[in-house]
């Protein structure tokens, strides 16, 4: 078995140090099985895509990961509350399945792409 790695990028790194230890070991403990189990579609794992860009969803209790097959792993682009998504279909008035209304809204992947690009340090 190769090694798998979790890349977090700025974005989804600073999301995941706000949330308090036991979630953040939590979270990082449910990503053990993922090779695997991304092979499977169900619940727990949406695909979106979109510009021939391929963006997985990991369903996590109440939080959402978005991330990326990366050669190494899986890079993480966004650790979202599910409250927050939901909020954000709402504003959107999207009458549809989560995955598919993100899949077609622009302004998700303008956040997805926010977290892609490198944040750029103050000093």
């Amino acid at each position: 078995m190769s090694p798998f790695q979790i890349i977090f990028n700025p974005t989804s790194a600073a999301e995941l140090a706000k949330m308090p230890k036991e979630l953040q070991l939590f979270i990082l403990g449910e990503f053990r099985g993922l090779p695997h189990d991304l092979h499977s579609q169900g619940e727990k794992f949406g695909k979106l895509e979109r510009a021939g860009k391929t963006l997985h969803r990991f369903r996590l209790g109440d939080y959402r990961i978005y991330f990326e097959r990366h050669d190494l792993g899986v890079v993480v682009y966004r650790i979202m509350s599910r409250n927050t998504l939901r909020d954000f279909l709402y504003r959107s008035n999207l009458p549809i399945r989560e995955d598919e209304a993100l899949q077609e809204n622009p302004k998700f992947w303008e956040l997805i792409e926010a977290a892609r690009t490198p944040v750029k340090s103050s000093s």
